[in-house]
């Protein structure tokens, strides 16, 4: 019987996404990295799928807190205005970006074929 499981879907920006996947490694977890793109920024993510047993959760969670940091960004709203057709303030402005969104999901099965 394959023991409790649990798939993460996690997004990361680009500049995180090595020292993460490295401390992943560390940490003995398996992943596959696909590169994404987010929609607000427009900017380069990586999004990390692991499989994780029910009593590692805590493990992985801790590396990506660690890895994943937040920092402030300047963002010019006036381009992504232009490319969406949305009418925005004209200045720049500063918006905290970074970090890490985890997604959570139960699995019933798990095949390695």
């Amino acid at each position: 019987m394959v023991p409790p499981l649990k798939l993460f879907f996690g997004i990361v920006q680009e500049p995180d996404a090595d020292v993460l996947a490295d401390s992943l490694v560390s940490g003995g977890f398996r992943f596959t990295r696909v590169p994404t793109a987010g929609g607000f920024l427009r900017e380069g993510n990586t999004t990390f799928i692991i499989g994780v047993d029910d009593d590692r959760i805590g493990d992985l969670l801790g590396i990506v807190r660690r890895n994943a940091t937040t920092r402030m960004q300047i963002v010019n709203p006036m381009q992504s205005a232009q490319d969406s057709g949305e009418a925005r303030l004209p200045f720049p402005v500063e918006v905290q970006v970074g970090g890490a969104t985890m997604f959570m999901f139960d699995l019933d099965r798990v095949e390695q074929i």
